[in-house]
């Protein structure tokens, strides 16, 4: 069990230190969808590259509460852990625009393949882009490509797409102190099923705003999973390298 869950963490994965004091919704200036867009356009992730020390703790059908990974990032280019248990490695992760190559040492078994085993689990599809877009703060879907309309609910923008969608709804809560995503939510009626996405507040790292961690809920007719992330030692734009070699003698995971 531990190495498919270590997988689903590692597909998936990735309170402000000094948090801003929250205004009640009276006191949200009224913007316009396009506006509260706009504005956290402008307080996107604006690094070539991103380093961190990761805590994690999975909570699923085998629960795994002491995980942790070295994190590396080049934006748009590839996405790199190195994961630990006890002070020992345990797993490694690299993911790339269109592929996904892991390994785990203690069943000896890799896999090599793409984004469809994240897509089935959280019921939307994901790649590069989104898995990015996770562990950097964003958004994972476009705000730009979508018109919205906007709402002021417990002190946070709400945005929701105009579009009708026949097989889910999606909704993303905007911070009105610097724009940076507070939440997001999939539901998939057809399937009964809920993705959320919650984030611990924003840090102020080198003038970029960087999430302090995130807590990312699954929920089906068939289980529940939690997957909490933790940051520490958060790094911008140094020199990285991604070391990544699959063992010969590892047996090859097969995803149905």
């Amino acid at each position: 069990m531990l190495k498919k869950s270590l997988l689903f963490i590692v597909f998936l994965t990735m309170v402000i230190s000094c948090k801003s004091t929250k205004v009640t919704d009276e006191g949200i200036v009224k913007l316009s969808a396009k506006n509260v867009v706009k504005k956290n356009g402008k307080a996107e992730f604006d690094k070539e590259s991103m380093s961190a020390n990761v805590s994690l703790k999975y909570i699923g059908k085998a629960d795994i509460p002491g995980l942790k990974a070295a994190l590396r990032i080049k934006k748009d280019s590839a996405i790199w852990m190195s994961f630990s248990k006890l002070g020992f490695p345990v797993a490694k992760i690299m993911i790339t625009q269109n592929r996904v190559q892991f390994y785990e040492k203690i069943s000896k078994t890799y896999f090599d393949g793409n984004f469809e085993l994240i897509s089935e689990w959280l019921g939307t599809d994901f790649d590069f882009q989104k898995i990015q877009n996770l562990f950097l703060g964003e958004p994972i879907m476009n705000l730009k490509e979508e018109k919205y309309e906007v709402q002021i609910h417990e002190n946070s923008y709400v945005l929701e797409p105009k579009s009708v969608y026949p097989m889910f709804n999606i909704y993303f809560w905007i911070d009105p102190n610097n724009f940076k995503l507070e939440k997001e939510q999939i539901k998939h009626s057809l399937k009964d099923q809920s993705l959320m996405i919650r984030y611990k507040g924003f840090s102020e790292i080198n003038e970029t705003w960087f999430p302090k961690g995130f807590e990312i809920n699954v929920v089906d007719k068939k289980r529940k999973t939690m997957i909490d992330v933790n940051y520490k030692n958060v790094i911008f734009d140094t020199a990285l390298n991604f070391p990544f070699k699959t063992p010969n003698s590892y047996k090859k995971i097969e995803i149905k």
